[in-house]
């Protein structure tokens, strides 16, 4: 070997030791026009995100910078915008701490903060004229590849089409800012490896859905825990059935990542219900499926839940719901019990929801929509299976009451202050608040 190639050699190897150290000690980034504070990561906003720096705004961001006078700290000035805004971190898949400085030292603010895609964190923090406040959240970033115990690639995810455009199989962690008046002062980013992770595995019910008006209560759940301690990891996907979310491998990746004491909650049916052929059934090939998944997930010491699957939006004459889902959701319910693990019987809230709604105002809480309501919709929208935000937060805030009211040890990390949930008494529509995420589909997720 020539000299060259001994120092080319040597020079690969420190640069690989100085973004791993760099890594460790995580990422602070102050945002802003002026230079960055000490130890800080100077964005500005022409910080547009490239493959070489790392790091940086993507999806067409248009930002502004701001400077309040002579640079002391990182909340002197700010990044803000009037239409919602994405920055982009390259990480390596895994947990990570996020602690965000908002607020302006000369005027108000308000953002509502989401991940990935349109993973809700933070719903409109407000900061009054002067008011600099940090908030934090722990937040999932995955990629598709699967690892063994040594970190070698041992196979790999089959991604459907729809799911190569997704922000959470990039190993890219990507921030989305909005509201009325987003002003970012700071963005810091540390390793976590202690916090109990919640994978999530299910259908287009518990996706993280990323074009509105469609959503999931698998997108809400995370603005609920307070951040270091759990991490909520959503590998559901529209359209998958217990069969195919093994086939496809998502269950393999999802049992590589799972460490002791970690959760996988597990919600499918709606696809379930329409495969066909000898010995399918719900008590037959289901629940054999599900028997699977609960051993797997044991076999890693984690702790398996069974959801029921909620009702789909089907009145009979007389006001109540009609079960769409045959015995799919029974047939989970003797899982639980022979199985001796918890239950958490979404399909027996989601039917006290939606007769509390009633046939009409149960509509605000799906996806339907005249034409024209989003960019490229030119037919309506009458989707009675799938969420618009307001109804998706409504089921997850069933999952978060049911899971207090059993008294799980997750219950202990919600955040504080989290109101008891009647589903017999939902929330008042006009009271929901969402900003607008840019990206849009007038094509309803795979499944039904």
């Amino acid at each position: 070997m020539t000299q060259i190639s001994k120092l080319s050699i040597i020079g690969l190897l420190l640069v690989s030791l100085t973004a791993n150290a760099q890594l460790q000690r995580g990422f602070k980034f102050d945002f802003g026009g002026s230079a960055a504070a000490p130890g800080y990561i100077a964005v500005t906003g022409n910080s547009l995100f490239t493959d070489a720096l790392g790091y940086g705004f993507t999806n067409n961001s248009e930002v502004e910078e701001v400077s309040r006078g002579a640079k002391k700290n990182s909340s002197s000035d700010y990044i803000t915008s009037i239409k919602p805004f994405y920055f982009s971190v390259k990480l390596p898949e895994g947990n990570y701490d996020i602690k965000l400085t908002l607020g302006d030292i000369k005027g108000s603010s308000a953002t509502t903060v989401r991940a990935e895609c349109r993973r809700l964190f933070l719903q409109n923090i407000q900061t009054k004229k002067g008011e600099i406040r940090t908030e934090y959240f722990t937040v999932h970033v995955k990629d598709s590849i699967i690892r063994d115990s040594n970190g070698s690639a041992a196979g790999k995810v089959k991604l459907k089409t729809r799911e190569i455009t997704y922000l959470h199989w990039d190993n890219l962690l990507t921030i989305e800012f909005s509201d009325t008046a987003a002003k970012i002062c700071a963005v810091e980013i540390t390793p976590n490896t202690k916090a109990t992770t919640i994978f999530l595995a299910g259908n287009s019910t518990v996706v993280d859905q990323d074009r509105e008006p469609w959503a999931s209560w698998g997108q809400m759940i995370p603005s609920f825990f307070e951040a270091g301690n759990i991490c909520i990891a959503n590998y559901a996907e529209s359209g998958e059935t217990l069969s195919s979310f093994k086939s496809a491998r998502r269950l393999q990746k999802v049992l590589s990542l799972m460490k002791k004491g970690d959760y996988l909650f597990i919600e499918f049916g709606h696809n379930d219900q329409k495969q066909k052929g000898e010995g399918v059934g719900p008590f037959t090939s289901y629940k054999k499926d599900l028997i699977y998944f609960i051993s797997e997930v044991k076999k890693k010491g984690g702790i398996p839940i069974l959801v029921t699957s909620m009702n789909r939006r089907s009145f009979d004459a007389t006001g109540h719901i009609v079960n769409t889902l045959s015995d799919y959701p029974e047939a989970v319910r003797q899982t639980a019990k022979e199985e001796n693990i918890t239950l958490i019987d979404l399909n027996v809230m989601s039917k006290i929801l939606y007769e509390a709604w009633g046939p009409e105002k149960s509509v605000k809480a799906f996806v339907h929509y005249p034409p024209n309501t989003f960019p490229g919709q030119e037919k309506k929208l009458e989707d009675n299976t799938h969420f618009n935000t307001y109804g998706a937060y409504e089921i997850a805030r069933c999952i978060v009451q049911s899971i207090k009211e059993q008294q799980l040890p997750i219950a202990r990390y919600f955040k504080k202050n989290i109101p008891v949930f009647d589903p017999a008494k939902p929330d008042a529509v006009e009271k929901w608040y969402w900003p607008l995420s840019p990206l849009t589909a007038a094509i309803k997720p795979d499944g039904n």
